[in-house]
Parts: structure tokens; C-alpha cells; sequence
């Protein structure tokens, strides 16, 4: 029979047919209502399992359906009595729908629509609340994640609901609405995404409206920044509680959202850290071979982080100590431990950069980080973690954990790489590790937002972090988020509390935070009006929910005494408020429907994008990608015992009952049990986990595409990779190609006051002001290190020399040079200078 409508590369339909999004950001909270339309084109009933992502951090508050003109309102139930009501649902002929979290990562759900009648539609609703990111431009972020890439899961572990990921091109579409409020005025938005104009529905610019343009094919994030006035403004969210609700209950009570952006003394920031140790850890997977867009000039994902090391280490300050990791299915370190920062481990580390390639296999981040864990610390030099990875790993919550573990030794900056890289994973490490997260998709560059990771790195640590509440007399707080263990320059801190009784007076409240930075004492305060604010629709009580329903999982994964006692909390919580957690799911069924089912239903898996359905499969080790009926669990296999009907659960209901069924047969074979499965191999790894025979069987053009380009091609990436890790440079031809100029003409320009190096420091100074001022976030601490450089050589006053070498390069301002303290930056740029290139 011929089949119309929705099909896969299969050609088996797809029930999903489109995706309706509307997002309304108040402030810097968004509320997201999106609406996915199922419809059964087949002849007989079946069940469709879609596996997306969320974002890491949202609450997801509200599950609903509609069929025909009936609404089914789903309700939050334990997780286990809500699969037994699905499956007992669709084994009766009545439609049911299932919404779950992943166990293993936060930003995964899964959706099952049960039972869904031949030629019938359906349109389930999804609703959830998360933070809008604050970015380096003041802008706020929202990304609503399109792509799911596969998982990598090493052999032997339990894989759960990350392994069900189907990835494609994706058959359905997406629309988009946005509606911003806020009482900050709004100066603009922008998208990675074609949008319509922007229209403003009043004069003060507080509240505007845009929509995606049509025609969008969900088949990558759609990433919206939203720009407001004096966006880094401390401030204060209370809103009233449910009086239906139990007294003493979160839901009951008054709760406030405190947003703090800490201001450090100018004094004390004017000098960076000269110690440390610096640890790089980078992704060399195979799918770091990927492109980082699909635009003229993409770099692929290990080249781009290449090119990003030369920055780091030609960035760091002499004396420090450092290291780099290499991993994938394996790892490996440049040197045996840290070593110090000198010219010659310099070297060293630059000549095994430009041999790195994304060749080790899948993504397998536990093992390196558990390695670096057990390296002594060395005293007086903090560590910091820089990890870069595109993100796709399988037990994201056992890496945060021992990340977590070790917070007290170390800090944590992590980078998410490409489309699809797990949010949870990379904002995770940084939250757990005091360090702060960035994320590269599209066409952003990495060099920058890693060297503005790098300033947070160098920047004092914040210690004795305190917070106070000044609450009138009958009123009480009970903070809900965890403590403070990091602040940074500018960035923004939230706090959620609870707050119980009744003010009979006073109707405002103050938040203190204290901490020492360089020795020196630090206050903030906020004073925040206590009347609730109107219209929230309960979204800061479903995100203190949240945030405290994560801090019950973190507990109950670390271990603590009393285990039970934590799950029951959390899903006492989880039914209170709404919001689901790793032991609870959305369930709702449509008791006026009933049909009879004869056989198992069938199923249609609803693929997400994958960024590398465009690219060639590269062999696979099937060792890593075991069919899903395999991986359910490290420590048993799902044979025909009661033990496999709890491994089971992973599964839809389909599969369910499939291996309910097997269960009558005695000695099922391995391969008889994979042909009794509906479910085949999907999550192809690419590039993901070569086999030894693989890798020997590389082809010269294979090789040839992972060779990296001539750093010639870029002169700021040239002139910072001639820099001497002191922070000079050499007098030589290489320099003088950088700026256009022979040899001869530096040196015969060279005034007799200084000699070559501080000449052809100079020059490259003025150069990087001259003519690179738009990518000073990037050369920023190269600058540093070589003015600092020119301060201890002691030549004296340099006015005359910076004005041959302005005349020397082109440049048509005058650029001053004032030497200070060498740990500061030394050097100033009249605003209008201009250079050649």
C-alpha cells in the first residue's frame, strides 16, 4: 500500500506534523507554551514516542492534550504509578499520553502518545518556565534547543531514555510568537533565525511582539537575545502563594527571586591573578570533527579549539602551572602532571597542539575528569578547568556529581560546542565547579568568549560568601537555593526564598551579601518592596520548586542517610507544584475513548535533528551502541525474569509488551531476543567510536581534511603564535610579514634608545590597537603580558618610539603608551585610531 502524508527515509509516517512555540519572556523569566500536532495517517492505531530537549534549567509546569473539542489536563504523579496507568490505558484501548524526564539528563524528556486512532489528530501542550542566561553584551538569552544529538554511552552502561534518541531530518515545523514585557524599556532583539519586525505595543518601549518569519524548518536551536536598558540592574520578584494550597507548603507561601549583579572595587580589579594552574581539557571525539557552521569559512569544531589553545597558552602568566587533556573513548595529557609555564613547555604544548585531531573515539568525559581529580593541587595556585565539548554524553548527572565532589579544589569553566550540546551538561559543570559556562553555535567565534572566561579565571577569588535578610518582625525566610559558593564581576546571581507569615507593619525587605575579595570586605544590598507583583502566574514558584527539587536529587545521588525520606520529598514536591522531576511524569488518559487493540500497537519514533545527517557515516563500534534492549542496564541483562519487567520501564509501551511476551519463552539466544524487539539501531555515533581497524584504514583524504589550516591565513592568530611566553617578540621577517613590511624597513625604523625586542614589542602593540581593536577581548592578555614585559626592562620614556612605530604602521592616530604596574594593562588607545591591514 502506498503511504501519503509524513514519512521517514523509511517511509513510515511520522504523526508528528508541526510545532507551534509561544514565548512570552517577562523580564528575564520565559514562559514557553509549545503545542506539537499529531495525526495517525495509517489504517490502524498506534503509538508515537517523541525524545526532545529542553532547556537544562526549565521547570516544566503544565501537560495537556486535546482531541477533537475535549481537553485532557495531565496531572504529576510518582513516575512508576504513572507508566502503569499509561500501559494499562493503551493495553484497554483508551488514549493516554506519558511526559518523563530523563534520569540520566535533565534537558531530555520523553513523550508518549498512546493509542492514537486511525485518521485521528491530536494537539499536546507543553508548558514550561526557565531563567533567561545573561550574556558578555548585557543581552538575555533564550535558546529553544531543536537538536538532540546521540548520546555517546560507553559499553556495559545503562543508557535509559538518551538512548532513544532518533535523529534526522526532521518532517515537521516550527512556528514561533514572542511576546517581551518588561519594565526596564526594550532596546532590541535579535536571532540567529529570520525574524519579522519587531513591533512595539506601547511608547515606552516596555512590552513588544515578534514572530519567526514563516517557513522555518526546526532543524537547529533557535537562540533569541533580548536587549533591555541597564539590563545589570539588581531586583527583586515576590509573588503570592496558592490559598488552596497547604498551609506551610512552598505553593502556600510568599516567594521572592533576588537577582544580584556583585560590583568588585575598582581597585581590586585592576590587576589580574599571576598564579594558578590551568588545566584544558578537550573533546576529541569524532563528531569534533563537525563543521562549527554551515557557512562560507567554517573551521570544524577541533580546529576552531586549536586555534583557541595557541590564545590560551601564549595568554598565561609566567610562573603559572598548566596541562592539557586530549579525550574521547580514551584520554590522554601532554605531560605527566602539571608542569610550570615556561618558554620551553610552552613550545612543547604548541608542537602537540598542531598534531591534535578528532580521532579518539566517543565522548567519555568521566574518566579524564576522575584522573585530573586525583592530581595533587599545587599550593598557592588555585586550579582551573577549562572543558571543551560538544556536549553529548550519556550520564550527565555522574559527571556533575564528581564534579560537585570536588568543588572545593578547583574551578570549573566549561564551553558547549555546536548545535546539540547538552545544556545540563555544560551549565552543570560550571554551576557545580563555582565557574561560569559559554556556549559556540552558529557562527559565534570561540576565541572570545573563551579569553572572557579566561578574565573570570584570573579574577580574585571571592571568599566568606554571606547573605542576610532584613524581614519585617513577623515574617520569616527559608532560603531554597543553594549556598553561594562563586560570584564574578557583572554576572548576575540568583536567590530563591520562602517567605512565611504576614508583615503586620513593615512592607519592605533587605537582602546583604558580604564577602571578602583580596582580603578586603565587600557589601551589596538590595531593598525590595514586599507587595507580591501580579501576573506571574506562579512561574518564580515553579522555578524555586525546581531549583530545590534539584538539590533533593543532588543529595539523594551523593548518598544521604536518609534516601527514602529525600524521594518522598521530592515528589511530594514535584505533585504540589507542578513541576516534574526524575521520579515523577506527567500522565493523562482519556477515559471516554476505547477502541479494540488486537496485536501490539504500532510504533512511529518522531526523529529530532541531527546537525550530521548531512555528513557521511564513519564505521561504527557496536560495542558503544548496543541495541537499546542491551543497555538498560550496567549489572543485568532484561532476560525472562521479574528483574527484566522493572528494566522495562525505560521502555514505551510497545516495547513493554513485547518483552512482556518474551518473558514465557526459557532460554532466549542474544540474537533471537534482538529480532523479538520492534526497536533496530539508531543512534549512530559518527565518527563516534572507531575501531582499531578503522582508524588503520584511514584513507590521505580523510586525512587531509583533519589537517589543520596555515595560521598564516589569519595575521592576529600569526602575530600571537611569534609571541615569547615572557610577552616579547623577536625582531625577524615573520614579524615583519605580519604587518606588511620587510626586515629591513623595522629595523632600519628601530630609534637607538631600545633594542630589537622592545622595538618589535612595541610594534605588535600598536599593530593589535591599530588595526585589531575589534577583537581586543581576544588579544587582551597577550597585550597585557607584553607591555608588562616592556615595564621591566626599564627603557625609560617610550613617546617617541610609540610615535615612529604609528607612523611606521599606517596608523593615523596617535597611540599613547603609559607604563604602570606590570600586572595591569598598561597601555591606552586614543578612541579613533585606525589602522592598515
Amino acid at each position: 500500500m502506498e503511504i501519503y502524508g509524513l514519512v521517514t527515509e523509511k517511509n513510515e509516517p511520522v504523526p508528528l506534523r508541526s510545532i507551534s512555540v509561544e514565548l512570552l519572556v517577562q523580564d528575564h523569566v520565559a514562559t514557553v507554551s509549545s503545542t506539537l500536532q499529531y495525526v495517525n495517517e495509517e489504517e490502524r492505531p498506534l503509538e508515537a514516542v517523541f525524545v526532545f530537549p529542553l532547556p537544562a534549567d526549565a521547570a516544566v509546569c503544565h501537560f495537556s492534550a486535546k482531541i477533537g473539542e475535549q481537553e485532557i489536563v495531565a496531572e504529576v504523579q510518582d513516575r512508576e504509578t504513572a507508566r502503569d496507568r499509561y500501559d494499562d490505558a493503551v493495553s484497554s484501548g483508551q488514549q493516554a499520553f506519558l511526559l518523563e524526564e530523563s534520569a540520566e539528563s535533565p534537558d531530555v524528556f520523553r513523550l508518549s502518545v498512546g493509542c492514537l486512532s486511525a485518521g485521528q489528530n491530536a494537539a499536546v501542550t507543553i508548558i514550561y518556565v526557565t531563567e533567561l542566561a545573561v550574556q558578555d553584551d548585557h543581552s538575555l538569552r533564550f535558546c529553544l534547543p531543536a537538536v538532540l544529538n546521540p548520546r555517546y554511552t560507553p559499553a556495559g552502561s545503562a543508557a535509559g531514555i538518551v538512548s532513544e534518541i532518533s535523529s534526522g531530518a526532521v518532517p515537521y515545523t516550527l512556528t514561533l510568537s514572542v511576546h517581551v514585557s518588561s519594565p526596564k524599556p526594550i532596546s532590541k532583539l535579535e536571532s540567529n533565525c529570520i525574524l519579522d519586525p519587531l513591533v512595539f505595543l506601547h511608547s515606552d518601549h516596555t512590552q513588544a511582539t515578534v514572530n519567526l518569519s514563516p517557513g522555518h524548518m526546526f532543524d537547529k536551536d533557535v537562540e533569541l537575545f533580548v536587549y533591555y536598558q541597564d539590563t545589570h540592574q539588581p531586583s527583586a520578584v515576590v509573588e503570592a502563594g496558592v490559598n488552596t494550597a497547604p498551609p506551610g507548603s512552598l505553593m502556600r507561601d510568599t516567594v521572592v527571586m533576588i537577582s544580584l549583579y556583585p560590583e568588585f572595587p575598582e581597585e581590586v580589579m585592576s590587576s589580574l591573578a599571576s598564579r594558578g594552574e590551568f588545566v584544558f581539557v578537550i573533546d576529541r571525539s569524532g563528531s569534533m570533527g563537525d563543521m562549527m557552521h554551515q557557512g562560507k569559512e567554517a573551521q570544524n569544531r577541533i580546529e576552531s579549539a586549536k586555534d583557541t589553545l595557541l590564545l590560551l597558552l601564549k595568554s598565561l602568566p609566567m610562573g603559572c602551572y598548566f596541562n592539557i587533556y586530549g579525550f574521547g573513548s580514551v584520554f590522554e595529557s601532554f605531560f605527566p602532571q602539571c608542569v610550570e609555564y615556561n618558554q620551553d613547555t610552552m613550545d612543547q604544548a604548541l608542537k602537540r597542539v598542531k598534531e591534535m585531531k578528532a580521532d579518539m573515539g566517543g565522548t567519555e568525559i568521566l574518566q579524564p575528569l576522575k584522573h585530573i581529580y586525583s592530581q595533587p593541587c599545587y599550593p598557592d595556585h588555585p586550579r582551573q578547568l577549562f572543558i571543551f565539548t560538544d556536549g553529548e554524553v550519556f550520564n550527565t548527572k555522574e559527571v556533575l556529581d564528581l564534579v560537585k565532589s570536588h568543588a572545593h579544589s578547583h574551578r570549573c569553566f566549561s564551553f558547549g560546542i555546536g548545535e546539540g550540546a547538552s545544556a545540563a551538561l555544560i551549565t552543570g559543570m560550571a554551576r557545580e565547579g563555582s565557574g561560569h559556562a559559554q556556549f559556540i553555535t552558529d557562527t559565534d567565534r570561540m576565541q572570545p568568549k573563551v579569553m572572557q572566561s579566561l578574565r573570570f579565571a584570573l579574577q580574585p577569588a571571592v571568599l566568606n560568601i554571606s547573605v542576610d535578610w532584613t524581614l519585617p518582625d513577623d515574617v520569616t525566610v527559608d532560603t531554597l537555593s543553594p549556598p553561594i559558593n562563586v560570584l564574578f564581576q557583572g554576572q548576575r546571581t540568583l536567590i530563591y526564598a520562602q517567605l512565611k507569615g504576614e508583615s503586620s507593619g513593615g512592607s519592605e525587605g533587605t537582602v546583604t551579601v558580604k564577602y571578602s575579595l583580596k582580603d578586603q570586605p565587600v557589601t551589596n544590598q538590595l531593598h525590595f518592596c514586599l507587595k507580591p507583583t501580579e501576573e506571574t502566574q506562579l512561574s518564580i514558584h515553579r522555578l524555586a520548586a525546581r531549583t530545590l527539587i534539584r538539590s533533593l536529587e543532588q543529595k539523594e545521588r551523593s548518598g544521604a542517610a536518609d534516601v527514602e525520606g529525600i524521594r518522598s520529598r521530592m515528589v511530594e514536591l514535584s505533585v504540589q507544584a507542578g513541576v516534574s522531576c526524575v521520579h515523577t511524569a506527567f500522565i493523562a488518559v482519556n477515559k471516554d475513548s476505547r477502541q479494540t487493540v488486537k496485536g501490539p500497537l504500532l510504533q512511529r519514533r518522531v526523529p529530532t535533528y541531527d546537525s550530521s545527517s548531512e555528513i557521511d557515516m564513519m564505521q561504527v563500534n557496536y560495542d558503544h551502541i548496543a541495541p537499546r534492549e542491551f543497555r538498560l542496564s550496567s549489572s543485568r541483562h532484561c532476560v525472562a525474569d521479574e528483574q527484566s519487567f522493572h528494566c522495562s520501564k525505560m521502555m514505551s509501551f510497545t516495547e513493554r509488551a513485547v518483552l512482556k511476551m518474551s518473558n514465557r519463552v526459557t532460554a532466549v539466544t542474544a540474537p533471537e531476543q534482538k529480532i523479538g524487539f520492534m526497536t533496530k539501531v539508531q543512534n549512530f555515533f559518527r565518527r563516534g567510536s572507531k575501531t582499531a581497524t578503522a582508524k588503520s584504514e584511514q584513507t590521505d583524504s580523510e586525512i587531509k581534511i583533519d589537517a589543520a589550516p596555515e595560521l598564516q591565513k589569519d595575521l592576529l592568530l600569526q602575530l600571537v603564535s611569534l609571541q615569547k611566553a615572557s610577552g616579547c617578540w623577536d625582531l625577524d621577517s615573520t614579524l615583519a610579514d605580519v604587518f606588511g613590511k620587510t626586515e629591513d624597513e623595522l629595523t632600519n625604523q628601530k630609534p637607538a634608545q631600545v633594542d630589537g625586542s622592545v622595538w618589535a614589542t612595541l610594534l605588535a602593540l600598536i599593530w593589535l590597537y591599530g588595526c585589531k581593536i575589534e577583537q581586543q577581548v581576544e588579544w587582551q592578555f597577550v597585550a597585557m603580558k607584553a607591555a608588562s614585559w616592556i615595564g621591566s626592562q626599564k627603557v625609560g620614556d617610550l613617546s617617541q618610539c610609540v610615535c615612529e612605530g604609528n607612523v611606521l604602521l599606517g596608523c593615523q592616530e596617535m597611540c599613547f603608551v603609559n607604563l604602570v604596574h606590570p600586572n595591569r594593562i598598561i597601555l591606552t588607545v586614543s578612541i579613533n585610531i585606525r589602522g592598515t591591514t
